[in-house]
């Protein structure tokens, strides 16, 4: 099993010196992976779920690509219709090439209505935009040239670098809902659910197509005492009920689990260095490969 972890690249709590701690302690740990969210502009309905400052997401991986050696970075997970789609290829694989091959690139379509108002993204068409804006990763990344249509007609893009990993950077699919599952199928490699139930993850996982990866994304919140309730999340409990989540989900299929210490009532949120603690918590406690010496 490989595991990766979300780190919160917003709040009161974070900042620059946390967010490479984070990914430094997390590599030290043996984690595979770490994940941060994205907002391109931060509205209300956003801030209330994960409030300023929020660093922005790729130049936030471009950065740690530099301060970290051999955890995988990844967005889990970037809007995608809210950036131009020939702007996010060149960036993405600009970013897979800085970081010797390191990128995992997670779309999903978004919520936040109002941000898709200041964007002048339509919130309706959200889907179809995300679509053609995995159509255009995928033309962008495997090929030198593409044809990307204009005001004026179809263009000619000219590509380079192109990304280090081949065919391209691992597709992750945002998203809960069977849309997620098709869209994955189609032009995703992983099926990646936030938060998902037992009964959605044995649902989704049967709709998979041969080939694409489930990669959920559970809570990682340890508890002293058992929890019982019947509407207990994955990952939240003693250890032995993490444990229990994760064999779970290995028996049905993920070969690859994110960790999530956020809390997501932000007035529960503790300091950084009880985030780092947690990460080095997880990495005994799955039995990875090392243990956090940070």
């Amino acid at each position: 099993m490989k595991y990766g972890i979300n780190l919160p690249n917003f709040g009161p709590q974070i900042d620059p010196e946390g967010i490479l701690a984070w990914a430094r302690t997390a590599e030290a740990a043996g984690f595979d992976n770490v994940l941060l969210s994205d907002h391109v502009v931060l509205t209300d309905d956003a801030n209330r779920r994960s409030p300023a400052p929020f660093y922005e997401c790729l130049a936030t991986l471009s950065w740690l690509a530099a301060g970290t050696e051999s955890i995988r970075l990844g967005s889990g997970v970037l809007i995608g219709s809210h950036r131009h789609p020939a702007h996010l290829a060149h960036a993405t694989a600009t970013i897979d090439r800085l970081s010797g091959g390191r990128l995992i690139v997670g779309i999903g379509v978004g919520w936040t209505a109002q941000a898709f108002d200041v964007l002048g993204v339509p919130f309706t068409r959200r889907g179809r935009l995300t679509d053609t804006t995995l159509e255009t990763l995928i033309a962008a990344w495997t090929s030198e040239t593409y044809d990307a249509p204009g005001s004026a007609g179809t263009h000619r893009v000219h590509n380079g670098p192109l990304p280090l990993q081949q065919p391209h950077p691992p597709l992750w699919i945002g998203g809960n809902g069977p849309a997620a599952i098709d869209r994955t199928n189609r032009l995703g490699t992983a099926w990646h659910p936030l938060h998902p139930t037992r009964g959605l993850c044995i649902a989704g996982v049967a709709s998979l197509a041969p080939g694409r990866e489930f990669v959920p994304r559970i809570y990682f919140l340890p508890t002293e005492r058992s929890v019982e309730s019947p509407d207990r999340p994955l990952g939240y409990g003693t250890i032995n009920q993490i444990r229990a989540d994760i064999d779970f989900l290995s028996e049905i299929g993920a070969q690859t689990i994110v960790l999530d210490t956020d809390p997501g009532d932000q007035r529960l949120r503790r300091s950084t260095d009880h985030d780092l603690a947690l990460i080095r918590i997880a990495g005994e406690s799955l039995g990875m490969s090392r243990v956090a010496v940070l």
